[in-house]
């Protein structure tokens, strides 16, 4: 979907900070109408964050649009920080929200990382959802992963060639273990770099036609 068929640019009508245990806080805010139907989006990554781009993903004026970034990502603190950061975490962050916020059910909105996280989140807490939007499917699974650094190379075979000659091909036979190792390193010259080329093959993959913008 291009830019021009969201709805309009909106600022907040209430954001704040919520401690959820360990040393994360995590950034939330509402958008839209007050006493309009919740819902609740669901960024991708993990770690990706949300973006104003996604407070335009639904109608104001029905919509009571609640948007957070997970921990370790976006405006959450300690930006960065994995420790006590796993998916059963990042679902009683979402339960906590709900209650914080007063919600008794919500539609759940998540698109690749985010739908996973919608899943468990449902799978987990039914009585809490309304519905859920999926989009961009990705669960994860090691199909799925097997194809992401592998597989798609039959279909962008410029852009995996960039991501995979970046590891020395000693470690090309575990691609996910060799990148793992290099964003994790402390030193920004070892992180920095993979993690540009990651994002960059990630970006070129997400679409079979180039995008405008």
């Amino acid at each position: 979907m291009a830019r021009s068929e969201l709805y309009p640019e909106i600022q907040p009508y209430e954001s704040g900070m919520l401690a959820v245990g360990g040393p994360h806080q995590i950034y939330w805010e509402q958008v839209g109408k007050p006493d309009g139907a919740p819902v609740l989006f669901l960024h991708g990554g993990p770690g990706a964050g949300a973006n104003p781009t996604h407070r335009r993903f639904f109608d104001p004026a029905h919509y009571r649009a609640v948007i957070f970034d997970q921990r370790g990502s976006g405006r959450s603190r300690p930006l960065g920080e994995t420790k006590d950061n796993t998916t059963p975490l990042l679902v009683e962050d979402i339960e906590a929200l709900r209650r914080k916020l007063g919600i008794q059910r919500w539609i759940v909105f998540g698109g690749s990382w985010g739908s996973t996280l919608a899943l468990a989140y449902a799978e987990t807490h039914p009585e809490a959802c309304t519905a859920l939007v999926l989009r961009g499917i990705f669960l994860c699974r090691r199909s799925e992963i097997d194809w992401f650094l592998y597989g798609i190379r039959a279909v962008f075979p410029d852009q995996w060639r960039i991501f995979a000659g970046h590891i020395p091909e000693a470690e090309r036979g575990d691609l996910l273990a060799a990148y793992h190792k290099r964003l994790m390193n402390s030193d920004p010259a070892v992180h920095m770099p993979a993690a540009r080329i990651w994002s960059t093959y990630e970006g070129a993959c997400s679409t079979l036609l180039p995008s405008p913008e």
